[in-house]
């Protein structure tokens, strides 16, 4: 059951909030073996489906990632460095989503520190893909992604610096959307880079994460209104980039966004294949410094991935992030000149279906390629401009599922997600679930 369809059961009283609560919560231990959970709330959230309730979420059950705080929950960013730290207060997302009435099922598996994208935490182990249990889930809201994709909540939060949200959501299925860059609060997230971080939705549906950003960003989304009229620019250097089947699925859901009233052209973005130089240059100092407590003194602790991203951002010299804060201006101006022309851009979400637990590559125009770096383009443009961008379903490839990303101007979060809605209203991809 959709989000949106559980509330308004909820609110019509024909099931109640402890009702929800106990199913997700058998559901939970049902799919265990997804690892989709670090930490479950069982007796918490009961306890909480028991006091009044409130509009619009009104005793919805929903999860977070696990570097988002929940009073007296363990936060451990999925790590050995955190596996003790219990969070003293709610992170403002949190407290927001309470106040619109949802109930905190727990919090969600990630990639370590959510600086990766499989979600394959050494110290947590793997997040499964709810479509091929020995697929990566993506990362590093991966948790995020799973626990959406199997019902194991009616809708959750992950976070975004370069394609934490729309990866997951990609490889299993589901909606994400990767915010405007400071519309939604980060107070009390563990951070990876400041610069880019932001908290959005995973769900079913672009009704769903329409309904959670609301929450968290006290936002009010008209998803009415379709797309007539709208110009969406598909950027076709990333449609050649993806494997065929994929963009072959994308260029589909980008046909039908045409058929629904859009005007569809080609669309260029400056510095596209530099833009993933451009964010690592900013990326890596702030990430690093974020860590400096615990290089200094818990090196060894880390992952051997995470590790060496962190000793790179220390290495880099000073004159890295000075050029990566001036080329961003750059990259951001060019950009703003391409939404004079479009009011969205549309490409594959991702360029790959999932890889398997343990590969390192996926094959790209015959050439095996290393699997995070293959992500790269698709996830920086948007990031490093600080745009909205949502991935949603558009099509199966090997029996996996693959995914179109919609990207809007800043603020322009609505139209993003008033987009995504009417293409689902007119195909059901978003709707099939795993066996």
């Amino acid at each position: 059951m959709s989000l949106a369809a559980l509330a308004a059961r909820l609110r019509a009283r024909e099931l109640s909030p402890r009702e929800a609560v106990e199913d997700y919560l058998a559901r939970i231990e049902a799919r265990r073996e997804l690892n989709a959970y670090v930490t479950v709330r069982a007796e918490e959230a009961l306890a909480e489906a028991e006091g009044p309730q409130s509009a619009p979420l009104h005793g919805a059950p929903v999860a977070v990632k696990d570097v988002i705080d929940v009073a007296g929950t363990p936060m451990t960013a999925a790590s050995a460095i955190l596996r003790d730290n219990v969070a003293e207060r709610d992170a403002e997302v949190v407290a927001r989503l309470r106040r619109a009435g949802a109930i905190l099922l727990g919090t969600l598996n990630l990639h370590e520190f959510a600086f990766g994208a499989l979600t394959t935490s050494p110290h947590f182990g793997p997040a499964r893909n709810p479509w091929a249990p020995d697929r990566v889930c993506g990362g590093s809201s991966g948790g995020s992604g799973a626990a959406a994709a199997a019902g194991l909540a009616a809708g959750t939060l992950g976070t975004d610096t370069a394609g934490s949200i729309r990866i997951p959501a990609c490889l299993c299925g589901v909606t994400g959307l990767r915010p405007t860059t400071g519309l939604v609060p980060t107070r009390g997230v563990f951070p990876v880079a400041w610069t880019f971080d932001t908290v959005g939705p995973v769900a079913r549906s672009a009704e769903d994460c329409a309904l959670l950003l609301d929450a968290i960003a006290g936002t009010r989304t008209d998803l009415a209104g379709g797309v007539e009229g709208l110009r969406v620019g598909v950027v076709e250097a990333l449609l050649a980039r993806a494997r065929p089947e994929v963009a072959a699925a994308a260029e589909a859901a980008i046909a039908e966004l045409g058929r629904l009233g859009a005007r569809v052209e080609r669309a260029e973005v400056p510095l596209l294949e530099e833009a993933g130089t451009i964010q690592q240059l900013q990326m890596l100092p702030e990430a690093a410094n974020a860590h400096l407590r615990f290089l200094r003194t818990r090196l060894a602790e880390y992952g051997p991935d995470v590790r060496a991203r962190l000793l790179a951002g220390l290495l880099l010299p000073p004159t890295a992030y000075v050029s990566g804060r001036r080329l961003r201006r750059r990259y951001r101006a060019g950009v703003d000149g391409v939404f004079e022309r479009f009011d969205l851009l549309a490409a594959p979400a991702m360029p790959v279906v999932a890889p398997r637990i343990g590969e390192e590559t996926v094959e790209l125009g015959g050439e095996a390629v290393p699997y995070r770096l293959a992500l790269i383009p698709f996830n920086s443009p948007w990031s490093l401009a600080g745009l909205p961008a949502a991935s949603l379903p558009c099509g199966f490839v090997d029996g996996l599922p693959a995914g179109l990303a919609l990207v809007g101007r800043r603020y322009a979060d609505a139209v993003v997600l008033r987009a995504a809605h009417a293409y689902q209203r007119a195909t059901d991809w978003h709707a099939r679930r795993p066996a």
